[in-house]
């Protein structure tokens, strides 16, 4: 079931492209081994057991580290995943490699690696077999003699995972294999997934290198959410040496948008987790390699300070998250769980700096470096991340002045007819910017006409330049999210000419019909799921579209609702027009053990929740105001033990209007 199987697991900040910094000189856990997160690549998400995951891949995937510049990024180990074995040991009750994927064997495979001056992993089980449905023999009872195997093959890396694991105590399991490590004299790094079941953190740091905190990841923004949102309360067990694991990386996979695999990348690094590539880098793009071999955010990974990054707020889904370096400076992450672009603002005092007269800002994916008062603020498009890396810095006079660009009206457009748009430039530098012109840009055919003026002879710390804009997108426009781009142009005090552009997002939406009906036959602003896509009139079958099956909350079937999977949020543009949501809600009776919460927002306000439900329950009716609401938003939320199995059906799904 989903979200179980680990396998089927005096300060300047840098000014411009940062090589991940050196490791650690002082161990500082029980083997000294991994003291800054470990970088590598684990072929599961992209394989599973898939006959392509081979010999041949494995050695590709080394190549291209080199070849494409990660191993100089830092990457470091090329880990299997399951199914690299043969389904019954052999005679002397020893592992062999299955004939077929490694015919040369596993240690040919580690010499290979090893002569690139890469390290390799390997996957077993703390159980009688791993993960994979076949069944390959795992590790317990043989702790010891499977460990000296793998030191004999070569092998630097192992990931142990939970299955069959007979009941045994976990820590037990798990410190039998640590000892067996340790017999070999090998240096192997340990990696501990069992899934988060037993609070690994409160333990496992006697034990391994790292622990998975949650279940499995997949490829989508619910799934990465869910587990980010699990992994960030438990900074303090993180430290060199011992880290805590939301698993591996899905960028490249497909399944999310390039912003969402920035945000993915970026929190994944405030949280210094591992950074294990999860897609298949043969048929990987540009983009995900740039994304992936991103200096400046792996050295937020990477520092040896070795600190996980803590949450300052999350006030309606804006997050700031703030990550102390050993250089004094503080990474921060502006990110925007929400659909539509939001502004994210803090401060240098906030975020742990002393008092200054400026500061130094640099922004790590546009690769810019900024003077700022203090306030640290951005304009984050839907499901982003700016990340930045601030420093009380003497010379921040150096730099060209930070302006924060923004949005204060709604982006909600109807097709042929013309919206205000009211665009925001606003100084935050020490310094003022000088000779300011913004300009907003649509899609072809859309018109945009400025109603005040678009240009400022100078803005000091704190003044904005404030823009009316009408916007008409043509007739016909089909409903959807269409990207506007603001444009601020400006100089230093210096002459220094300086461009700053945020992309805005904006919903050509149609109004709700006079009186309503059934909610979910209007097209949603947005949708994020746990898993699989949202279902229309059906279960969440976990996958593909279209693979559920009727609504069905206590043996009662509904023929009209959405089939979620918690962490989900489905929005609707109501435009002010609709007064009350109704639904009967509930674990749908395929899932035998979700627990859920449902709640129903009115742009921004929570007007109805249900608390925790259960499988065991029958259809729970959900009644919320929404009078006057521009965006309603329905809520899933898992009952806070974890997401497995969270299958929720908003049944009978009404809006009146």
């Amino acid at each position: 079931m989903a979200g179980l199987l680990c396998a089927a697991g005096a300060t300047v900040p840098a000014v411009a492209e940062s090589p991940a910094p050196a490791r650690a000189e002082t161990p500082q856990s029980g083997n000294g081994l991994a003291l800054t997160p470990p970088m590598g690549f684990n072929n599961w998400n992209s394989t599973h057991c898939r006959a392509e995951f081979d010999e041949s891949m494995v050695k590709g995937i080394a190549d291209i580290f080199v070849e494409k510049g990660l191993k100089a990024a830092g990457y470091q180990y090329v880990n299997l995943d399951d199914c690299w074995a043969k389904p019954q040991r052999n005679a002397d009750g020893e592992l062999e490699a299955d004939p077929q994927r490694f015919p040369n064997g596993i240690k040919a495979v580690a010499d290979y690696v090893h002569s690139k001056g890469l390290k390799i992993g390997i996957y077993t089980s703390a159980g009688t077999k791993t993960c994979d449905s076949v069944g390959l023999p795992g590790a317990l009872g043989h702790e010891y003699s499977d460990a000296q195997q793998f030191a004999d093959w070569g092998i630097d890396y192992l990931k142990y995972d939970n299955c069959n694991n007979q009941g045994v105590d976990a820590k037990k399991r798990y410190t039998t294999m640590r000892d067996a490590l340790a017999a070999t004299g090998r240096p192997i790094v340990y990696s501990i997934c069992e899934w988060g079941e037993n609070k690994p953190w409160e333990w496992a740091g006697e034990l391994g290198n790292l622990w998975r905190t949650t279940g499995d990841i997949n490829d989508s923004w619910g799934s990465m959410l869910s587990i980010m949102k699990q992994n960030l309360p438990l900074a303090a067990a993180a430290g060199p040496g011992h880290w805590n694991d939301p698993d591996m990386l899905e960028v490249g996979n497909g399944g999310m948008t390039d912003t969402e695999y920035r945000t993915h990348f970026s929190m994944w690094s405030m949280m210094a987790a591992p950074l294990l590539i999860g897609s298949d880098l043969r048929r990987a793009s540009a983009e995900t390699f740039e994304i992936l071999s991103n200096h400046e955010v792996i050295a937020v990974d990477q520092d040896p300070l070795g600190k996980q990054g803590t949450v300052l707020s999350s006030a309606g889904g804006r997050w700031v998250v703030t990550k102390e370096m050993r250089d004094g400076s503080r990474a921060v992450a502006l990110f925007n769980e929400t659909g539509s672009a939001q502004r994210i603002a803090t401060t240098a005092a906030e975020v742990g700096l002393p008092k200054a007269d400026g500061y130094t800002m640099r922004d790590l994916w546009d690769h810019s470096t900024y003077n700022t008062a203090g306030t640290v603020a951005a304009t984050v498009p839907a499901h982003g991340t700016v990340l930045l890396r601030v420093a009380a810095d003497g010379k921040w006079a150096a730099h060209p002045p930070a302006v924060e660009l923004g949005l204060e009206t709604s982006p909600l457009i109807e097709a042929g007819r013309t919206a205000t748009l009211t665009t925001t430039v606003t100084g935050l530098g020490r310094t003022p910017a000088k000779k300011v012109a913004a300009l907003l840009t649509g899609p072809s055919g859309w018109r945009v006409k400025a109603v005040s003026p678009t240009g400022s002879p100078a803005l000091p710390t704190g003044r904005s330049l404030t823009t009316r804009w009408q916007v008409t997108a043509p007739a016909g426009t089909p409903t959807g999210a269409y990207d506007l781009t603001l444009d601020a142009q400006y100089r230093s005090p210096t002459g220094t000419r300086v461009r700053s552009t945020v992309p805005i997002r904006a919903h050509v939406v149609v109004a709700p019909p006079a009186g309503g009906g059934y909610l979910g036959d209007l097209p949603p602003l947005s949708a994020a799921n746990g898993w699989g896509p949202v279902e229309k009139d059906t279960s969440n079958g976990e996958s593909g579209a279209g693979d559920g099956n009727p609504l069905t909350i206590g043996g009662t079937v509904f023929a009209k609702g959405l089939g979620v999977h918690a962490d989900s949020a489905v929005e609707f543009y109501t435009g002010g027009a609709c007064n009350t949501v109704t639904a009967q809600v509930g674990v749908d009776d395929e899932s035998t053990r979700g627990t859920v919460v449902f709640e129903v927002w009115a742009d921004g306000t929570k007007a109805a929740s249900t608390g925790v439900l259960t499988n065991a329950m029958p259809a729970q009716p959900v009644t919320a105001d929404v009078s006057g609401a521009q965006v309603v938003r329905l809520v899933v939320t898992d009952g806070g033990d974890g997401i497995d199995s969270d299958h929720a059906d908003w049944a009978d799904l009404r809006i009146t209007c």
